[in-house]
């Protein structure tokens, strides 16, 4: 007998009764599960109708619930990933079978703008891109690539930092992959001999995916790269970037002031942008006026003016900053610090009154100061004007299922400055971290928070070893430090230590 009153906030498994097929319950909004030990047909309020009716028309009659729509999403959800991992299963054969019928018309390509995992859509190719969104999401990879040999193609994800065969592919269905690649990203299908760009957007799971496309052809043929961002809700909140406490404070301390510049540095992919769109979350408030200038706009976000770096139109870092000084705006975001004029633009900025934020290309916090002089910012500018610099890197984190204890070679504990019978891990690899031997990664820094000793400094000397040197007598806890602590801990191993930087300035 059905309740009409909804069960609330249930984290619910799917159950698949063997007389009902599941494309058919899904496709009709009827979904079963285990409630009290008892299998349960489950339906919600908006899809009453198509779900009474199915319910009808089952011979054996189950238990029949309600749910509120959260846990009726979930659920439903769990079904679709469900459905769609089958269709995986079989999905490599079907695209790679032969036969010319595989050129699919482009009214086929059309783009459509549902959901990808709720797409009846049969064409094998549309149905493998799709699938290749759905596993990239499934994995949290950042970048999916494709790429081409003289044979065949490959697919490859980046997880955590690092690239990862996904596929082997044939060569004829890799340039159709890269056509439906290209019609949902509107580019220009016949265009082969040029670099392109583009941008598309997928819905999974009720939860829609922005995509920055790169086509850019090679001796063989065309390769993709695709970089999946997130929306500006999946931004990690100030305390979740993995920092340690002491760093976190000083950030937000940085954070309260409301003029001057603060700075993130490291190498691509270190996580830069994620920390400055996580500190403009920290800031951001109705009476605020936020703008941001970058190439691309990363993270969609609803309470910031974001502008979008346009070269062939003359739109410049340079150019839209000049612009945006004359909108009023109390906090500016600069995606990266390329030139001389955008650095002075943002010095001046700082200097009238505005909080400025930007990245910059360096490996430690000594050397942006040195770098800043490089582009011709007067020391005494960049005292005044500079609050703090936030050097970061992104370490992989050991997997704490399969980690095995490690030996220290006597040449790397001389090297790394390590005690010789001290007990370190390594990465093996298992079923819970896709045999890579880690598991997620931990944003580590080392924060130069410019106070009356540097500016004293500043006034003899730009030169970083001095700088870096001084720094560390006043207390500074720098990457190598902080990289030693973890490998201590057992946190990650000495691989990885080693290639994010232990042992450098």
């Amino acid at each position: 007998m059905l309740s009409l009153e909804p069960l609330h906030n249930l984290k619910l498994d799917i159950y698949e009764p063997s007389e009902v097929p599941t494309d058919l319950s899904v496709k009709n909004f009827l979904l079963f599960s285990e409630i009290d030990g008892e299998v349960s047909a489950l339906m919600c309020e908006q899809y009453l109708v198509e779900a009474s009716n199915f319910y009808t028309k089952l011979e054996k009659k189950y238990p029949l619930y309600m749910l509120d729509e959260d846990s009726y999403d979930r659920l439903y959800n769990r079904f679709l990933e469900l459905r769609t991992d089958k269709a995986i299963e079989t999905m490599q054969e079907d695209s790679s079978e032969d036969g010319e019928e595989e050129e699919i018309s482009l009214t086929d390509f059309l783009r459509t703008s549902s959901d990808i995992l709720t797409s009846e859509e049969s064409a094998p190719i549309i149905k493998f891109v799709n699938a290749l969104f759905y596993q990239a999401v499934k994995k949290k990879a950042s970048d999916i690539h494709i790429e081409v040999q003289e044979k065949r193609g490959e697919v490859r994800f980046r997880v955590d930092g690092m690239l990862a065969k996904n596929a082997d592919l044939d060569k004829k269905v890799v340039n159709l992959i890269i056509s439906r690649i290209k019609v949902i990203s509107n580019l220009d299908i016949s265009e082969k001999r040029i670099p392109q760009d583009g941008r598309t957007q997928i819905k999974i799971a009720g939860e829609t995916l922005d995509i920055r496309v790169s086509v850019l052809p090679t001796f063989y043929g065309e390769r993709v790269v695709m970089r999946l961002l997130m929306q500006s809700s999946q931004i990690p909140h100030i305390n979740e970037l993995g920092f340690d406490s002491d760093l976190i404070d000083d950030v937000k301390k940085l954070l309260r002031s409301s003029h001057g510049i603060i700075l993130v540095t490291g190498p691509t992919g270190s996580g830069k942008t994620t920390s400055l769109h996580s500190f403009l979350r920290e800031v951001e408030s109705p009476e605020k006026n936020l703008i941001t200038v970058e190439d691309p706009v990363e993270y969609k976000s609803e309470n910031i003016s974001q502008i979008q770096v346009n070269e062939k139109v003359g739109l410049s870092f340079a150019a839209a900053l000049r612009s945006i000084l004359r909108q009023d705006p109390d906090i500016i975001m600069i995606g990266e610090i390329r030139d001389e004029e955008t650095a002075a633009i943002a010095v001046r900025a700082a200097l009238t009154g505005h909080l400025v934020f930007s990245t910059l290309h360096t490996n430690s916090a000594a050397a942006t100061i040195s770098r800043l002089a490089d582009m011709n910012i007067e020391p005494f500018l960049i005292s005044s004007s500079l609050l703090g610099i936030l050097a970061q890197r992104l370490v992989r984190v050991l997997c704490e299922e399969c980690k095995e204890e490690d030996m220290i070679a006597e040449e790397f504990a001389e090297d790394y400055n390590l005690s010789k019978d001290a007990k370190i891990f390594k990465a093996v690899g298992c079923k819970n971290c896709s045999y890579s031997g880690y598991s997620g990664r931990r944003s580590i820094g080392e924060i130069l928070v410019m106070n009356d000793m540097v500016k004293d400094l500043l006034k003899t000397t730009t030169d970083e070893h001095t700088i870096k040197t001084a720094l560390e007598a006043d207390g500074l806890k720098t990457i190598s430090s902080q990289l030693t602590v973890m490998l201590l801990h057992g946190e990650t191993s000495l691989d990885e230590a080693i290639r994010i930087g232990l042992g450098h300035a």
